[in-house]
């Protein structure tokens, strides 16, 4: 039996310096292979320590997981820890429209989700699946991550249905966009590939309701162009944009996806 372990890799950025990327593989047999999920916010995935927002507590799920089903997923970390704005903008697609946010924000915010959706499929998916035990195919791949992240997921799985069978999209900022501009893009982005999109939403006041409504809208949207069995919409009315309502949402979304990889 291997041991469970992080590894920490420094990966270099399309847009140039290096991106801290964690790795969590789970403890398993000598030559078993594992399915994978990408994640956004890597820096708030693994422990509460040093963290400002909280933690999400994947290795716990992944544990917990393994005692239950016999499953378990490799989880990969990829950091957005630059502050605000940056992030912001890393995880905000350009393509899908001009963004609707105040002033100064959106003076500050400059989309380049693509670069990010870049890095991820063409620089941290090749080295993961060459230096760790992880199932290839998007069979066995899927893609997480909150608010912004949440965002940049759902762009991310619907522009590269050929590598992930799903998305965790958590608290997506749909809001970001006029309703038409994302019908649209939505509409010409279905592939004959349609990963199995996991919608979810808390509802408590502030920023959170109003990413209840987008996400009602978006989902809305996709009722009319997307198959039904490959969405899941959940609305927890009373939780708030937190990591603490991410992380038990992802523990459904971990298990959701093992038991259909």
């Amino acid at each position: 039996m291997i041991s469970e372990k992080i590894t920490v890799l420094s990966l270099p950025y399309t847009e140039g310096g290096e991106k801290t990327v964690r790795v969590y593989v789970p403890e398993h047999e000598e030559g078993e292979s594992l399915p994978v999920i990408y994640m956004t916010d890597g820096q708030n995935l693994f422990e509460d320590d040093n963290v400002e927002f909280g933690c999400w507590y994947t290795r716990e799920a992944v544990r917990d997981e393994r005692k239950k089903s016999g499953r378990a997923a490799i989880i990969v970390g990829i950091h957005n820890d630059e502050g605000g704005p940056v992030r912001a903008g890393q995880l905000t697609p350009v393509a899908i429209g001009e963004i609707q946010a105040p002033e100064p924000l959106k003076s500050a915010v400059r989309p380049c989700g693509e670069v990010f959706a870049d890095y991820v499929v063409n620089t941290v998916m090749p080295r993961i699946e060459s230096d760790f035990p992880v199932k290839t195919g998007r069979d066995n791949t899927a893609f997480c991550g909150s608010s912004s992240g949440g965002l940049e997921c759902f762009y991310i799985v619907m522009t590269y249905p050929d590598k992930f069978c799903a998305g965790g999209v958590f608290s997506p900022c749909f809001m970001l966009y006029l309703p038409d501009d994302l019908e649209k893009w939505i509409r010409g982005s279905i592939r004959d590939e349609k990963p199995f999109l996991y919608l979810y939403s808390g509802g408590e006041e502030g920023i959170e309701k109003a990413i209840c409504l987008s996400t009602e809208m978006a989902y809305g949207i996709l009722s009319g162009c997307y198959p039904v069995e490959k969405l899941k919409k959940v609305i927890r009315p009373e939780q708030p944009h937190k990591e603490s309502a991410w992380a038990a949402e992802f523990r459904v979304f971990l298990h959701n996806f093992l038991d259909n990889s």
